[in-house]
């Protein structure tokens, strides 16, 4: 048999289906586009999101049938989180997601901040207060798109919104559910509290359910366009980040989870709910994991590979060319070209404003240091080294709450990359195991789907079931010592330009 992980990125959708082994069975994935209709706002088209969902899975499952495997019988879902989508009575919807990285609700996160301060937020559900975060949007659509909220009969995000077009009702895991800033990350329940600030109607929201819930038998007409097995179930999977957590192993103190997809993220399991000053003050916000009765603890860099597509898009037309020409991977091409050690270019990566530890949605991206001996070997490694910076002030953020940071699990896109792979142990100072599977949010919720339909007795069996060794980078610590000389000097690049970058 088979169990199939799907994963909905911001700029893409995977799915991949693997055996209870823990082997790689078929795979397939689509970008689709990310729509910017006016500065600061980043819309996804639900309809192309669903056709791309639907084209990776009927792709695995037309894999499948080719090598003679049974049919799936269970799919687990990984979404990104935060981007939402109001739909009407016929669950159509009415507008574009207005995704996690849509910086329009500025004027509402302020707003919490005078009526409710970022403490008592923080103290309801885990989140640092940011615009970021679903209830804000749902905030401004009320004000400035009134009409659209006034049709809506439901508000769904990204996972939620799969359910319903899967033919069942929609449904969301708690950790996904905390990235909407109206979860009670306590109680885990909606908060009331919350919600009745923001005037808006729990019955309107999906249930929540904790991650490996049955959500129920995929319908039928919608099973066999799939190409799934009849009465294959859908199974809740969770937020991508903690989802990944659990696919990469990072489910025990001190193992940390680094994905570098659009978003470069690091993860860290918590067997208790800390809701401290400490990770307040550094804006690292704590959700339930995927795993039972554990947290999650979150730092992040709002673009990590996402910088390297912008940079793809902009100046690599001869590398998408030869991509193109030869098969080769159009990023391996760009980093192939990367200048040897710390960069004489410093990024401020804040493309999209910046991640934790920071928090600033109004920040902007930095290049400092051209001159005319300036060579794109520099800016690329740049790059790298600009993300991988902001990385490591949230993991040192971590470390002074007194979170203990061992060893990182690397996946994604940018775990396939052995220079950047050294290059984050260098500047962190840290083993970076590079798992063999990249697509942990797929193997997390795969594991999860497995639970849920008595393959494994367990998370923790599934996980020593499925997951795999992978390969090592060991920190040369005298370039860590050189990198650390640079990191002083990007320390100061915020402040710096902090008010510069407002006006902007």
């Amino acid at each position: 048999m088979s169990l199939l992980g799907l994963d909905i990125g911001i700029s893409g959708c995977k799915a991949v289906a693997f055996s209870p082994a823990g082997g790689m069975l078929a795979q397939s994935y689509r970008e689709y586009p990310l729509y910017q209709p006016q500065p600061g706002w980043l819309e996804l088209n639900p309809a192309e999101v669903w056709a791309a969902v639907k084209t990776v899975i009927c792709e695995v499952t037309a894999a499948l049938a080719q090598m003679a495997i049974e049919p799936v019988q269970a799919l687990g879902i990984s979404t990104h989180g935060e981007s939402v989508v109001p739909l009407d009575e016929q669950g159509r919807p009415l507008c574009g997601f207005i995704t996690s990285i849509d910086t329009r609700a500025s004027q509402q996160a302020h707003w919490w901040a005078e009526q409710l301060g970022r403490e008592r937020i923080f103290a309801i559900t885990g989140m640092p207060l940011h615009p970021m975060y679903t209830v804000n949007k749902l905030m401004w659509l009320r004000e400035y798109d009134p009409a659209t909220f006034r049709a809506a009969q439901r508000f769904v995000c990204m996972a939620d919104f799969i359910f319903t077009r899967l033919g069942l009702p929609p449904t969301m895991d708690y950790s996904l559910a905390g990235r909407t800033m109206a979860f009670d990350v306590s109680s885990l329940t909606w908060s009331a509290e919350i919600l009745a600030l923001a005037h808006l109607d729990e019955r309107q929201l999906s249930r929540t359910a904790p991650a490996g819930t049955v959500v129920g038998e995929i319908a039928p007409d919608v099973a066999r366009e799939l190409g799934l097995a009849r009465g294959a179930v859908a199974v809740t999977g969770g937020h991508d980040q903690p989802s990944g957590g659990l696919g990469c192993g990072a489910i025990a103190e001190g193992i940390v989870m680094d994905s570098t997809g659009t978003v470069e993220c690091l993860g860290v399991a918590s067997p208790k709910l800390t809701l401290d000053r400490s990770l307040l003050d550094s804006n690292l916000p704590i959700a339930a994991h995927t795993v039972p009765g554990m947290y999650f603890v979150l730092g992040w860099s709002s673009a990590g590979g996402a910088l390297l597509r912008w940079f793809r898009d902009n100046f690599g037309e001869a590398e998408r060319e030869e991509a193109a020409r030869t098969g080769q991977s159009v990023y391996d091409l760009i980093l192939a070209q990367a200048a040897p050690g710390p960069s004489p270019v410093l990024i401020q990566p804040h493309f999209v404003g910046s991640g934790t530890p920071q928090m600033d949605p109004a920040s902007k991206g930095a290049i400092l240091g051209l001159d005319l001996s300036t060579t794109r070997a520099q800016i690329i490694k740049g790059i790298l080294d600009g993300v991988t910076y902001e990385v490591k002030l949230s993991m040192d953020a971590m470390e002074a709450a007194g979170i203990a940071v061992h060893e990182l699990r690397a996946f994604g896109g940018g775990s396939r990359s052995k220079l950047w792979l050294q290059t984050k142990a260098d500047i962190l100072g840290k083993r970076v195991v590079a798992m063999d599977v990249t697509e942990a949010p797929c193997l997390g919720v795969a594991i999860q789907a497995g639970v849920a339909t008595g393959v494994f007795p367990s998370v923790t069996a599934g996980v020593a079931q499925m997951l795999r060794p992978g390969h090592p980078f060991e920190p040369d610590m005298t370039m860590h010592a050189r990198y650390l000389e640079r990191m002083a000097l990007f320390e100061q690049i915020y402040p710096a330009l902090k008010e510069l970058n407002h006006q902007m």
